[in-house]
């Protein structure tokens, strides 16, 4: 153990819960949680994050760090007309489906057979109403979000890790200048977990359990794996989905959505500034969890301080946090060319936000893909010329 381990996990841990705990609050708000039902979402996916860390990275001498599902959150914030029972029948779905996914070789098959165009439009679909919404709001709060936003791009040129977290200090702070917030004293107390007993409704399950597996599986999992193997390391693929899944489906009852391998905040644990000994990267996992479960622990007082907050800052700050996620997304959706047509399609109905029998627009914007796709690749073979003729 040294300095730069415990400096790497605790930067990695304050980007990871800083840069995106806004649109946390918004999901649950999205679902109509309290704020007591909100504080034990965030305290138990603070708490599944942790115990999968723990486990993975002692278990495995690797630096396989969790965390939320992003994406996750922000497709539980497109959704209408879900209620917290229902939207935990859909956690606990996804969850099952990744323990599945772990138990199951075909299905992981499967998954990672899933075009890889058409998953990445329906997650940029997904993000994509929520960095137009940044641009709403400035036209509804200028004094407020103009300012937030030049400060990002100003900051991310420096660190795109902290910008993010620059923005939300500095809108909390001009949020009480003008007089936008409320007295605001971050007063440390822990968090109750609040059970809720889930319902199982099938347009819910297929509308948001399902697009919710599938982002937390394309838009997490798959690139915590690589940014793993980027640093020399072999990732444990079938355990480490079977501990997140595991965790996830014994939080969500309380209302966490799904934990899974981290990307973003795992290359800040993969680094050689966290040990220039790739043996010994594998101790910021420990200090990472202890960080979260601290979180967890003190999560209803994080709550109480964003319900000071304007809804415009919430959204902003949300928004801004999305951008790399979707300019990654959306590289990703239009990179092979022949493939565009149906990943525009997906983006365009995903982010429509159109809703049919009960159902949300990620898992129309996922069939209207993969229709297009399919009768795309029918063309092409039909109109293939007949190499064996003369």
């Amino acid at each position: 153990m040294r300095l730069s381990i415990v400096n790497a996990a605790l930067v990695a841990v304050l980007v990871g819960f800083g840069s995106t705990i806004a649109l946390v609050v918004s999901a649950a708000q999205a679902v109509g949680a309290t704020e007591a039902q909100t504080a034990s979402w965030l305290a138990m996916i603070c708490l599944a994050t942790a115990a999968s860390t723990a486990v993975i990275s002692i278990r495995y001498r690797m630096p396989t760090v969790a965390a939320w599902s992003t994406p996750g959150a922000a497709l539980i914030v497109g959704t209408t007309g879900i209620g917290m029972a229902e939207a935990v029948g859909a956690f606990l779905a996804a969850a099952g489906l990744i323990v599945l996914t772990a138990a199951a070789k075909p299905l992981g098959r499967l998954v990672e057979k899933l075009p890889v165009a058409v998953a990445a439009a329906m997650l940029a679909g997904i993000l994509l109403r929520f960095v137009l919404e940044v641009f709403v709001q400035a036209g509804v709060e200028p004094a407020l979000v103009i300012p937030l936003i030049l400060l990002f791009l100003a900051a991310r040129t420096i660190s795109p890790s902290w910008a993010v977290i620059l923005v939300l200090v500095a809108g909390v702070l001009l949020a009480r200048l003008l007089g936008m917030a409320e007295d605001m004293a971050l007063t440390l107390r822990i968090t109750e977990p609040v059970m809720v007993r889930p319902v199982f409704e099938p347009g819910v399950l297929i509308g948001l359990g399902l697009p919710l597996y599938l982002v937390t599986m394309a838009g997490q999992n798959l690139p915590g794996y690589a940014v793993l193997r980027s640093f020399g390391y072999t990732p444990p693929t079938r355990p480490i989905l079977l501990v997140t899944g595991l965790a996830s489906a014994a939080t969500a009852p309380f209302g966490a959505h799904t934990a899974n391998l981290s990307a973003i905040t795992a290359a800040i644990c993969c680094a050689p500034d966290a040990h220039p000994d790739p043996a010994k990267r594998w101790l910021t996992g420990p200090v990472y969890a202890l960080g979260y479960l601290f979180l967890g622990l003190f999560a209803a007082s994080f709550v109480a301080l964003f319900a000071t907050l304007p809804p415009a800052l919430i959204a902003t700050i949300a928004g801004l946090a999305l951008i790399s996620p979707l300019v990654v997304a959306a590289g990703s959706a239009l990179r092979d060319e022949t493939d565009r047509f149906a990943a525009i399609v997906t983006l365009a109905v995903t982010a429509s936000g159109v809703s049919l029998l009960d159902t949300g627009s990620a898992f129309w914007g996922l069939l209207a893909g993969l229709t297009v796709l399919g009768l795309d690749r029918l063309k092409a073979r039909l109109t293939k010329p007949d190499e064996t003729a003369d």
